[in-house]
């Protein structure tokens, strides 16, 4: 899949470790880890971001971006690239992951990627489907159709859609919508014929990181409690006095919501820690689920705190 590379002299493909997970589940740690036992070996290596909140520059608490302390001398990259103002789709984000990965590797280094969503690792490495510009007469009329509506059409127009859909998914049934009008061809057509993936060209080491569900549920508590007192209620307050769309995904990004109803006077300090608190632990619940049941069987599942650097990546260290 996606553009041609070929092996090395000894017939492999070149490296590429990957460490995913739910958040606070140890991934930043763990990935330095491996950079440097890597780069004891006299190998460079770098830390290329996988996470939807930590690429924007505006939520360097929020997100818990990792810090120069935190970072121990490894580059990281794609923390931070992008305004919250632009939104980065797994596109997006996958088109400039493998630009740092062709780069790594012709440098000799092996890519490190580490982070939690799964649809920006899953674009990567299986590719995206070519779906051509939707023409923007045809989106604002189905954006503007009301759910009952929407799913009716889906159902005459795309009925293998509407029964793969909730009734009451407006974004993805009005995604399916128009583009099955608008290229005449059901969604699931294009989804066949992913492009631009790099799973085929690379050898991959994949590590997901799951820890006891008490033991993180502890740590989303204590850690959104250090991001409120680490600078993120002004993070909020700065991103409020832009007045960017509220829909953009900086704008929904965990926490936002919950300090902007405290900086606007609707809740308190303690409701907020609260409701930041549950809305982390319900976010990495759902992404504890996806990566336990969607990723490959072969793909190594752990506790890091049992389990060591030269053990988890044996493979790709010897």
């Amino acid at each position: 899949m996606g553009t041609s590379e070929s092996p090395d002299q000894t017939g492999k493909f070149p490296p590429v470790a990957l460490i995913a997970g739910p958040t606070a589940s140890g991934k930043t740690d763990c990935a330095v880890k491996l950079a440097l036992a890597l780069k004891a070996r006299g190998t460079d290596a770098a830390v290329i971001n996988a996470d939807s909140a930590q690429v924007y520059r505006d939520l360097k608490q929020l997100s818990a971006r990792p810090d120069e302390t935190e970072m121990q001398g490894v580059e990281h990259l794609l923390f931070g690239t992008w305004d919250g103002a632009t939104p980065c789709s797994a596109g997006n984000w996958a088109d400039a992951a493998r630009t740092e990965i062709d780069r790594l590797h012709a440098a000799g280094a092996v890519p490190i990627l580490a982070g939690g969503t799964g649809l920006y690792l899953r674009t990567l490495l299986d590719g995206i489907a070519p779906v051509p510009e939707i023409h923007p007469e045809i989106r604002t009329a189905v954006r503007a159709l009301p759910q009952d509506q929407a799913r009716a059409a889906l159902l005459a127009e795309d009925p293998a859609a509407a029964a793969r859909l909730a009734p009451a998914d407006n974004s993805r049934t009005a995604r399916a919508l128009e583009v099955v009008r608008c290229t005449g061809k059901p969604l699931a057509y294009w989804q066949t014929r992913l492009v631009g993936g790099v799973g085929g060209r690379i050898s991959l080491h994949p590590c997901i990181l799951l820890p006891d569900r008490e033991v993180l549920n502890r740590r989303c508590d204590v850690r959104f409690e250090r991001m409120v007192g680490g600078g993120a209620v002004t993070e909020v307050e700065a991103l409020m006095a832009r007045q960017l769309d509220p829909a953009l995904p900086v704008m929904r990004a965990i926490g936002v919501r919950e300090i902007a109803a405290y900086l606007e006077g609707r809740q308190d300090r303690d409701a907020m820690l609260r409701a930041g608190q549950l809305a982390t632990r319900q976010y990495a619940k759902r992404q504890y689920t996806w990566f336990r049941n969607q990723p490959p069987a072969n793909w190594s599942r752990i506790k890091f705190e049992n389990d060591s650097i030269d053990n988890i990546f044996a493979r790709l260290l010897s």
